[in-house]
């Protein structure tokens, strides 16, 4: 079919309708999509409490009888229930004091605290992120009372079968051989 000059063109015929066409075409399906995406259910339980020592880091000194995995087994109690800002700043600190009193060694104490603080935030995709015993994507938002009351079930748990915290087995980490794996 000729088309004469003073003929219009049909809509899908015109400059850039395509693109327009497919621009609201999009605008009409993506907040149907998000919406799907929004309403499915984030699970509400806590994996199982799990530690690997002190991640990409020894767990003890190969040359000198010191061992501050127990500090790391601690801190890693907290990262895996994860929460709010703050309380991730206190797991650090409490892990620096840890190891400073375990050790005597304040540089590495604040190595080790440097590297929890650059390493260690929800945001990072890692198994020893802030509140890795949570789907990724969590962030620093605190626990409600029902996830609090599961954390804290699970926790105890755990401390039944090792109430004082030590570390089982005797890898090295990152530092040695084998990373010592502590799980329930």
């Amino acid at each position: 079919m000729r088309l004469s000059k003073h003929r219009p063109l049909h809509a899908a015929q015109r400059p850039g309708t395509a693109a327009r066409l497919r621009g609201q075409l999009l605008a009409l399906v993506a907040p149907l999509v998000l919406a799907g995406c929004a309403s499915v259910a984030a699970p509400t339980s806590i994996a199982p409490f799990s530690t690997d020592g002190c991640s990409l880091f020894p767990d003890r000194s190969p040359a000198i009888p010191a061992d501050w995995c127990d500090c790391c087994l601690a801190h890693d109690l907290a990262y895996w229930r994860g929460g709010l800002e703050e309380a991730r700043l206190q797991a650090d600190m409490a892990l620096k004091t840890c190891v400073e009193q375990k050790t005597g060694n304040p540089g590495l104490a604040q190595t080790m605290f440097l590297g929890v603080r650059a390493g260690g935030g929800p945001q990072v995709r890692t198994p020893f992120r802030w509140g890795y015993g949570w789907p990724y994507g969590r962030g620093y938002r605190g626990l409600t009372q029902a996830e609090a009351a599961d954390v804290s079930a699970q926790e105890d748990a755990y401390r039944a079968t090792n109430p004082s915290l030590q570390c089982q087995g005797g890898g090295q980490g990152a530092g040695g051989v084998a990373p010592v794996r502590c799980s329930p």
